[in-house]
C-alpha cells in the first residue's frame, strides 16, 4: 500500500503545468524586448531549453540532482534513465505524491533556469553554441547546485541553508552565469539605439510568468497545507510591492512610470521572494519585494551603465541581484512559526542563519561564475559562440533560422 494523497497529487500536477508555462511566458517576455529581426531567435532559445533539458533530465539530470549522495557534491547514477523512478512515492522528497510526479515537477525548474540565461546573450549568440552551452551548463552547474541545496546529503542542505523554491538553485546560478556570458560575448552593435520592438508581448509574457510563479513557489510545498497557502500570499504580495517600488524609483529618476518598468518590478519581486516564500510572513514579503524592486532597479539603471556590460534583457539585474537579496532576506525574516521545517532568522534571534545563507550565496556565485567561464571558453575553442558582424546586422532570425517574424520590411538596424 502506498501513501499517495489524491489531493496533493492533483495539486502538484497543476503546479507542474504552471511552471512549464513559465518558459513560454519567458519567451514572450524576452521576445518583446529585442528588435523585431531577433524575436524568433530569442524565443527559440527558451523553447530549445524545453526540448534539450527534457531529454537531459530523463537520461542523467534527475539522478545527478536527487540520486543517492556522493560526498555531499552530486547524486549517484541509481536513477539513470529514470530507472527505478516509478509511481510509488519517494519519502525522502515527497511522501504523498508519485515519485514520477516529483521528478516532472523538478524538471520544469531545470528547464527554465538555463532559459533565463538567454536574456543576457540575446541578439548575438549562435543558437548552436547556446544549445551546447545549456546542455553542458545544466549538467555541470545546475545539477550539482541543485543537489547541494535540495538533494538528501547535499552539503549546503546539511549546513542548514534555506531555499524554498530556487533562489540559489535557479536565480543566482542563472543570473551570475548570465553576467559572465554577457561579458564574454561583448556588447551588441549600436547598443545605444536598441529599443524593444513589442512591449505588449513583453507585458503578456510577464503576466504569464506571474501566473506560473504560483506553481513555482506554492507547488514547492509539495502538499496542500498552510505552508503552500502562505507561499501563495507572500509570492503575490512581494510581486505587487516590488512593482510599486520599481515604479516609484523610475518616477523619481525619469519623472515617468513605464509599463516595462512596472512588469520588470513585478518579476524582480517574484525572484526576491522565491527562496523565502514558504518561510516568511506576508508582512515580511512586503519588505522583501519593496527592497528587491529598488535594488534591481538600481542594478539595471546604474550598475549596468557604470560597468558597461551588455546584459541584454537584464537577466543578471533581475534574477542574479534579486536572487541574492532574496537569499539574504530569508536569513533575516525566516520564521519557524510559518514553517516548522525551517529555521528562525536574524529577526527572530538567530543570526546564524544569515551567516549560513551568505555562505550558500557566495559558493553559488563563485561556482557558477567559474564554471560558466570555463564552459564558454571550451565551446569557443571549437565553435565560435558569437555570430558574425554581418549576421548580427541582418538579424539572427534570417541569418541563422531563415525566418522572419513579421515579413520583410527592409533594412533593420
Amino acid at each position: 500500500m502506498n501513501n499517495i494523497n489524491a489531493a496533493d497529487t492533483g495539486f502538484i500536477i497543476f503546479a507542474t503545468t504552471l511552471v512549464m508555462l513559465m518558459t513560454p511566458g519567458l519567451a514572450l517576455f524576452y521576445g518583446g524586448m529585442v528588435r523585431r529581426k531577433n524575436v524568433l531567435s530569442t524565443t527559440m532559445q527558451s523553447y530549445g531549453a524545453v526540448a534539450v533539458i527534457s531529454i537531459q533530465w530523463v537520461l542523467i539530470g534527475y539522478t545527478l540532482c536527487f540520486g543517492k549522495d556522493i560526498s555531499g557534491f552530486i547524486g549517484n547514477f541509481q536513477w539513470l534513465g529514470l530507472n527505478g523512478v516509478g509511481f510509488k512515492p519517494n519519502a525522502d522528497y515527497a511522501a504523498t505524491i508519485p515519485h514520477q510526479l516529483f521528478m516532472l515537477f523538478q524538471l520544469m525548474f531545470a528547464i527554465i533556469t538555463p532559459a533565463l540565461i538567454s536574456g543576457a546573450v540575446a541578439e548575438r549568440m549562435k543558437f548552436s553554441a547556446f544549445i551546447i552551452f545549456i546542455l553542458v551548463w545544466s549538467t555541470l552547474v545546475y545539477d550539482p547546485i541543485a543537489h547541494w541545496m535540495w538533494g538528501v546529503g547535499g552539503w549546503i542542505r546539511n549546513l542548514g541553508a534555506l531555499d524554498f523554491a530556487g533562489g540559489n538553485v535557479v536565480h543566482i546560478s542563472s543570473g551570475i552565469s548570465a553576467l559572465v556570458a554577457a561579458i564574454m560575448l561583448g556588447k551588441r552593435r549600436k547598443l545605444e539605439s536598441i529599443t524593444p520592438h513589442h512591449i505588449p508581448m513583453t507585458i503578456l509574457g510577464a503576466g504569464i510568468l506571474w501566473f506560473g510563479w504560483f506553481g513555482f513557489n506554492v507547488g514547492s510545498a509539495l502538499s496542500i497545507n498552510d505552508v503552500a497557502l502562505n507561499a501563495f500570499i507572500t509570492t503575490n504580495t512581494s510581486a505587487a510591492a516590488s512593482a510599486i517600488c520599481w515604479s516609484f524609483c523610475e518616477y523619481l529618476y525619469r519623472k515617468k512610470i513605464t509599463s516595462l518598468g512596472l512588469v520588470s518590478g513585478a518579476i524582480a519581486g517574484l525572484v526576491a521572494i522565491t527562496p523565502g516564500a514558504g518561510f516568511v510572513t506576508p508582512l515580511a514579503s512586503i519588505l522583501i519585494g519593496s527592497i528587491g524592486g529598488c535594488i534591481c532597479f538600481c542594478s539595471v539603471t546604474f550598475i549596468k551603465q557604470k560597468f558597461k556590460y551588455d546584459d541584454s534583457l537584464d537577466a543578471f539585474g533581475c534574477h542574479g541581484v534579486g536572487g541574492i537579496w532574496g537569499g539574504i532576506a530569508t536569513g533575516i525574516f525566516a520564521s519557524k512559526a510559518i514553517n516548522s521545517a525551517g529555521v528562525d532568522g536574524l529577526l527572530y534571534g538567530n543570526p546564524k542563519l544569515l551567516g549560513i545563507q551568505l555562505i550558500a550565496i557566495a559558493v553559488t556565485i563563485i561556482y557558477a561564475a567559474v564554471m560558466t567561464f570555463v564552459i564558454l571558453k571550451l565551446i569557443n575553442m571549437f565553435l565560435k559562440i558569437r555570430v558574425s558582424e554581418e549576421e548580427e546586422k541582418n538579424g539572427l532570425d534570417v541569418s541563422i533560422h531563415e525566418e522572419e517574424a513579421y515579413g520583410s520590411t527592409g533594412t533593420q538596424f
